[in-house]
């Protein structure tokens, strides 16, 4: 019941506050300016319509400068009218300045510009947030604690939402605490993200991380400082942190249960960064899945495939399944393809050929020879399997077969060499031959 007659006196009080600045507005110097404030919207408004669509312009045919100057003239460009707005405020507030010493003449002049500047500031700070949606949430957050800021009343909207609490045991959380909470964290989280991108960079130009070391230092960062960011930002606003570990404890009991494939994944996503096993850039084989490692993340991997598909396979599956690296420890890969010959053909001259049809293609290696040998004689051909090595596994493996195929072609027909087909002889019986059944 306290509580209750608390926050109806913090209410009314607020609004004796309001109703006697609206009375304080109907002076005739406050009239005086509130004309003014109207006079300046409308000459804004019409230069903005005026310069707007030359500065668009201008800005398009800026197309090669660097992308941190872009966005800022496009941020200018959005705010352009609320940028005119404050400087003809301030224009009117030094030319009451002159006219009249009296303070009182120009305080509503010089209050709504000290808050458009504010709020000008506030858009330009707010880029450094990348989430559209966080973005819009603490723009609004700030333009409005600027405002009341300005107009004196942050003390008494605090008292106000510090009233407004729940009690757990000795712990009091109020909507304050919880508004002090979030911008702090906003605020740890930002610069984390700031720190995290910068020292990615600075891995991922060193030459001497391999590509495994590189995804699991920059992840070790996101967590340790998002972790000690969220963490220091509840110690900042007062929460104890040990009922909080308490009750951490038991959701983390819940979520091991819960969550076991999403801990297996995370688990062994660790598991091959640190064993090496696999790395960004590989050219691997699960399952009917071939294509090369676009991106190792904390709970699968991303796998592009030559027609531009790109799976993603969960951690556990490539720690508990079979895969075939065909870049793990080099780049060397064998192919075999299988081909027939006539049986009038020689089978010397035919595995010479072979050789020498597969040694032509580009990608196949030279430094190790293309290898013929004869597997077996068939029913209409002689049978041949043709090996030869390649180092560009990620370059497709469809298509170098398909060239040597196509070289085996050309040689054979250059040299008479026939791929023959499978033929069969049909014998027509005279019904004299063909024995009575018996009854």
């Amino acid at each position: 019941m306290e509580q209750v007659d608390s926050l109806t006196g913090q209410i009314t009080d607020l609004w004796q506050q309001a109703t006697a600045q609206g009375t304080l507005l109907l002076l005739p110097s406050r009239l005086w300016q509130l004309g003014i404030l109207v006079l300046c919207i409308v000459v804004a408004w019409v230069l903005t319509r005026w310069i707007r669509p030359t500065f668009h312009e201008w800005i398009r045919t800026l197309a090669g400068r660097p992308k941190w100057q872009l966005r800022a003239l496009v941020v200018l460009h959005r705010r352009l009218g609320l940028i005119l707005f404050s400087i003809l405020i301030w224009i009117a507030a030094a030319i009451m300045a002159e006219v009249t010493p009296f303070v009182s003449r120009r305080f509503l002049l010089e209050l709504v510009g000290t808050i458009t500047v504010a709020i000008l500031l506030v858009g330009f700070a707010v880029r450094l947030v990348q989430n559209n949606f966080l973005r819009q949430i603490v723009t609004w957050f700030l333009w409005i604690y600027v405002t009341l800021y300005y107009l004196g009343i942050i003390d008494e909207i605090s008292n106000f939402l510090d009233s407004l609490a729940l009690s757990f045991g000795d712990m009091r959380l109020s909507l304050l605490t919880v508004l002090q909470a979030l911008i702090a964290i906003g605020v740890l989280f930002t610069l984390a993200r700031i720190t995290t991108s910068t020292a990615a960079a600075r891995i991922h130009a060193n030459g001497e991380i391999s590509p495994s070391m590189k995804v699991l230092a920059v992840k070790f960062i996101q967590v340790f400082l998002f972790g000690a960011a969220f963490f220091l930002g509840l110690k900042i606003v007062g929460v104890d942190l040990t009922g909080l570990a308490v009750l951490s404890g038991a959701i983390g009991v819940g979520l091991g249960f819960g969550l076991q494939k999403v801990v297996s994944n995370l688990v062994s996503g660790i598991i091959i960064l640190l064993d090496k096993s696999i790395k960004p850039g590989d050219v691997i084989s699960i399952g009917d899945t071939f294509g090369w490692i676009n991106a190792l993340g904390a709970r699968y991997v991303s796998i592009t495939t030559r027609d531009g598909r790109e799976y993603l396979i969960p951690n556990e599956d490539l720690i508990t399944g079979q895969v075939v690296n065909w870049s793990h420890s080099n780049d060397f890969v064998r192919l075999d393809i299988h081909f027939g010959t006539a049986y009038g053909d020689d089978p010397h001259l035919v595995r010479k050929l072979a050789n020498e049809a597969a040694a032509s293609v580009g990608r196949v290696l030279s430094a190790k020879p293309p290898v013929c040998h004869i597997t077996g004689f068939g029913d209409s051909s002689v049978d041949y399997i043709l090996r030869f090595w390649i180092t560009d596994p990620t370059d497709g493996l469809t298509n170098i077969r398909g060239n040597v195929y196509l070289a085996l072609w050309d040689t054979f027909k250059a040299n008479g060499i026939s791929i023959p087909f499978p033929q069969r002889e049909v014998r027509m019986l005279d019904h004299h031959q063909v024995p009575a059944s018996a009854d």
